[in-house]
Order: C-alpha cells, then structure tokens, then sequence
C-alpha cells in the first residue's frame, strides 16, 4: 500500500486540496494509512509532476488560495494498475507483541497497566467504528461503492473486535505472568 494510490483514491472520490485532504484522511482512510499534513502535500507534488494530477484552475487568482486537485487519465490508469496487481500481505509488527515477548525474559514491570490502557484504546476504536457502521452503512444501502467501503470498515471493525478479545484474555492470563525480573505473580 502507498501514499500516493491512497491520494488518487481520495481524489477521484472528490477533488480536493492538501488541506481538504489531510482533513478526510483524518476522518475516513487515516483510519487505515495514516499521513502527515507535510507527506501529503509532498506527495501531491510528485503526482503532479509524474502528470497523474493536476491543481484545478482557481475561479479567481489570489494570493495564498489553496489548490484543488484532480485526477487526470494516467493518475486513473495508474491506481487501477495498483489494484489489480497482486500483492501478499504484510507480516504484523506490533511492538506490544514484542514488548510481551520481552517480558518473558525481563518481567512484566508496567505491562498490566499498558494492556488495560490498549484495551481502553481499542474498546473506544471498535465504538467509533460501529457508530460510523450505524451512521453510514443502515440496511439496505448495496450499492457496489458502499459495499465495497463497509466492507473496509468491516475490515476494522473485526480487527478492533480481535484486539479486545486478545486484550481481555491477556489480563485474564496476566496474574499467572512472570512478576519482575522473573518473579511469578
């Protein structure tokens, strides 16, 4: 996954500026690649100048006036390319995980308190994700565009529902973890 087809992608969705941008990555595909205010207006430089966008023209020219962008042909052909490619997945990197494993080494000193921290994160995630469900996805709405968009929200929704799962069992499991520096709780 990259920048740059995620920009396309919000793009021909709508056209819109890099504040406009960092604005919906916040709200909708930030939730699953996130970029900085700084990443996005850079990569919108590089697609212009690749020819895969272009700044629409300003209705009335003026002094520091944001810049809409837009998809042109080959900005579209490219992200179709992208999407049709095959792709394996990515192995997970989560540093809880690894913190965890450390643990089993080092002791456990802090972990209990940032698990339970990680399930509160997840818990409020997993809420935020079944309200936007409720708000944007109501029965009945089967176009093939927000199926395709609930099912990414699907996507997270899942994962969150793992992650909690995992979480509440860890701490069920934690009392019989190894205390600080090896000691048994």
């Amino acid at each position: 996954m990259s920048l740059p087809h995620a920009i396309l992608t919000a793009l021909l969705e709508k056209p819109s500026s890099g504040l406009e941008l960092t604005r919906r990555f916040d709200r909708s595909i930030g939730y699953f690649w996130s970029a900085t205010h700084q990443q996005i207006y850079r990569e919108l430089g590089k697609l212009e100048d690749a020819g895969l966008i272009r700044a629409l023209p300003a209705e009335q020219p003026a002094r520091g006036q944001k810049k809409a962008y837009e998809v042109l042909p080959a900005g579209r052909a490219e992200l179709a390319r992208w999407t049709a490619a095959a792709q394996d997945p990515k192995p997970l990197r989560d540093a809880m995980l690894l913190r965890l494993r450390a643990a089993a080494v080092v002791g456990t000193e802090g972990i209990e308190a940032d698990l339970r921290r990680h399930l509160e994160l997840h818990e409020a995630q997993l809420a935020e994700y079944r309200e936007i469900e409720r708000r944007d996805f109501p029965p009945g709405g089967d176009g093939a565009e927000d199926r395709l968009r609930h099912l990414v929200l699907r996507a997270g929704i899942d994962l969150e529902t793992f992650w909690t799962r995992w979480l509440r069992h860890a701490l069920t499991d934690f009392p019989e973890l190894p205390g600080p520096a090896g000691e048994t709780g």
